[in-house]
């Protein structure tokens, strides 16, 4: 065991003892620790900086944090998880009793939840699409049908299996068609016509032009 003699000025005791054969393992650990810290410090504004991902969840097969995407992924896979909740009822109870009290319970749930699951991707979608009518007018169209699809998955009376089953598939296509035309929309980069800051100034010019063709008349006299 040595002791080093420290300077009076220091704050620390004059006498410091310290294992020779230990100060250095230990020394070595402290410094991995302060990299270790530096390195994750120095990474956290490149994470913070990076773009948003998809919500797993909600848009599964979305790799990308484009929102619109990620809506038209939810609206097909929030549709086909509450569908799934609709034939497990249905293959406990009947088609006719799986509508019966708390039988339907587990579908009126889903539903519930995913209404408010969907609003934040739904919201991020439309706010994504500010400037496009057509995508808008196209996403709220999906959110619509998608609403009306849900609560369809109830049986209706009379209905056979193939017929049920034919029913609940349908709204796929009609989310399919609709994607493709956001999409299409999205590529052409339609804008409203109020958006065209050339139509805005064309209009003004007009009406002082037309303002002061009466008063040219009037000169002469």
């Amino acid at each position: 065991m040595l002791r080093f003699p420290i300077s009076v000025r220091s704050s620390v005791p004059l006498a410091l003892p310290l294992a020779v054969s230990s100060a250095r393992p230990h020394a070595v650990a402290a410094a991995a620790t302060v990299v270790a810290l530096a390195l994750t410090f120095a990474a956290a504004p490149a994470r913070a900086q990076a773009a948003p991902k998809p919500d797993t969840y909600l848009c599964p097969n979305v790799s990308s944090g484009v929102a619109v995407e990620c809506f038209i992924d939810a609206v097909a896979h929030l549709y086909t998880m509450c569908r799934q909740v609709k034939s497990i009822e249905i293959i406990e109870f009947g088609y006719e009793k799986a509508e019966q009290g708390v039988n339907a319970a587990k579908t009126e749930y889903c539903i519930d939840k995913h209404k408010l699951s969907m609003t934040r991707p739904y919201q991020a979608a439309l706010r994504e699409a500010t400037g496009s009518r057509p995508v808008v007018e196209q996403l709220r169209a999906m959110y619509d049908r998608w609403l009306d699809a849900l609560q369809e998955l109830r049986w209706k009376p009379g209905e056979s299996d193939d017929q049920y089953k034919q029913r609940v598939a349908q709204p796929y296509q009609y989310f399919k068609e609709r994607a493709e035309a956001v999409r299409t929309a999205l590529a052409s980069g339609t804008k409203p016509a109020s958006a065209d800051p050339t139509t805005a100034k064309a209009k003004p010019a007009a009406r002082t032009k037309a303002a002061e063709a009466p008063a040219t008349a009037k000169a002469p006299n």
